[in-house]
């Protein structure tokens, strides 16, 4: 039990092991921004841009 808690409070106090996880956290949210980012502009692609569509629609009216 003894040996169990030294491995661990080596384990907590080693650097690398902080940096690898952070590295790992950074990458996961960087990732999931970039799904994000694509999600939104298929959404753009798919029912275009309403401020696009606002002015088609106005220029319309006007053309009346």
């Amino acid at each position: 039990m003894e040996n169990r808690k030294f491995v661990l409070n080596q384990l907590l106090k080693d650097k690398k092991l902080w940096f690898a996880s952070f590295l790992i956290i950074w990458a996961a949210g960087l990732q999931g921004h970039m799904m994000w980012l694509q999600r939104q502009d298929s959404f753009k692609e798919k029912f275009g841009n309403l401020n696009d569509e606002g002015t088609n629609q106005q220029e319309l009216a006007d053309n009346k």
